[in-house]
C-alpha cells in the first residue's frame, strides 16, 4: 500500500468494495453506509489526496490525481477486482478510474457525481473549503442538504477534527478555487460513458445544491438511474440506508456484453 494515501479496512470476504469520499469529506463520511452492508464484504473507504489523513499526498487534489492514486495503491494492495462507490468529487474519481482500468471495476455506483456537467455551485463550494468552526461547517452542510436532512453532529464533529489539522483547511481552499474556476467544472465526454460495460447506477438528489440532477439527463441507457426526492447533495449522510441497499444490490447486477474492439471485462 502507499503509505501517504490512508484508507480505512474493515470487514473480510470475497468482494472488495471502495469507498471515494466528495471534496471536502473524509473516509469517516462512510461509516453508516459501511455499517449497514453485509458484513462478508471487505471494505476500504479512502481519504482522498489533500484530504485528512492523505493530506499530504503528493499533488493532492484533482479527481484525475485521486483516481490515479487509488488505482496506484489497489495494485500494491494486490487488490485486482473491486465494486466502487464514489460521490461528488470522489464520483468523478470512480468514473475515471473505471475508464483507465475497466477489467477491475466489478461494478460502479456514482452519488451525485463531479463531472457530468459544466454547472457548479463555485460560492457555496468555497465557503464549505473554508470553513473551520463547527457552526460554520454545520451551515454549509444544511446548504447542501435537503430540507429533511439536517446534518448529523457525529458528521461536524468528523469534519470538525479533520480541518483541524495543520495546513489541512489551505489544502481545501487550494482545491475548491481550481474545482471551481469560473464557476464551471470539467466534464467527462458522454462518449466514454458510453464505453463502460460494469453494472453502473447512478443516485442523485432532487434538491441537490451543488451539482443539479438535471446533468443526470441523457446518460448512456444502461445506466440506471435512481432519484431521492426531497434529497440535497450530501447523499451519504442523508440516505446511508438506501445508498447501502443501492451498492448492495449493483454488485449483484451482471455487466452488459461489450461491443466489438472493446477491452474484455471480467464476468
Amino acid at each position: 500500500m502507499i503509505s501517504s494515501l490512508y484508507a480505512a479496512e474493515r470487514g473480510a470476504g470475497p468482494k472488495t468494495v471502495v469507498f471515494l469520499h466528495g471534496f471536502g469529506g473524509c473516509h469517516g463520511d462512510w461509516h453508516e453506509v459501511i455499517s449497514t452492508l453485509a458484513p462478508d464484504s471487505r471494505t476500504l473507504a479512502y481519504d482522498l489526496p489533500g484530504h485528512g489523513l492523505s493530506l499530504d499526498f503528493p499533488g493532492g487534489g484533482p479527481a484525475k490525481a485521486a483516481a490515479r492514486a487509488v488505482l496506484a495503491d489497489l495494485a500494491a494492495r494486490r487488490i485486482s477486482r473491486v465494486h466502487l462507490v464514489g460521490h461528488s468529487m470522489g464520483g468523478a474519481a470512480a468514473v475515471l478510474m473505471a475508464l483507465a482500468e475497466p477489467v477491475g471495476i466489478a461494478s460502479l455506483t456514482l452519488l451525485a457525481p463531479g463531472g457530468f456537467g459544466t454547472e457548479i455551485n463555485g460560492p457555496l463550494l468555497r465557503r464549505y473549503a473554508a470553513a473551520a468552526g463547527k457552526s460554520e461547517i454545520r451551515a454549509c452542510l444544511a446548504a447542501m442538504s435537503g430540507p429533511q436532512s439536517p446534518p448529523s453532529e457525529r458528521i461536524v464533529d468528523v469534519l470538525g477534527e479533520m480541518r483541524a489539522r495543520p495546513g489541512q483547511l489551505h489544502k481545501l481552499v487550494e482545491i475548491a478555487a481550481a474545482m471551481t474556476r469560473d464557476d464551471r467544472q470539467g466534464v467527462i465526454p458522454r462518449e466514454r460513458l458510453e464505453t463502460l460495460a460494469m453494472p453502473v447506477i447512478v443516485v442523485w438528489g432532487t434538491d441537490d445544491a451543488v451539482l443539479p440532477c438535471s446533468q443526470a439527463d441523457g446518460l448512456p441507457a444502461h445506466f440506471h438511474l435512481h432519484h431521492v426526492l426531497q434529497a440535497g447533495h450530501m447523499l451519504v449522510e442523508e440516505a446511508p440506508g438506501l445508498i447501502a441497499e443501492i451498492v448492495r444490490h449493483n454488485m449483484k447486477r451482471r455487466s452488459r456484453p461489450l461491443r466489438p474492439n472493446s477491452a474484455p471485462a471480467a464476468g
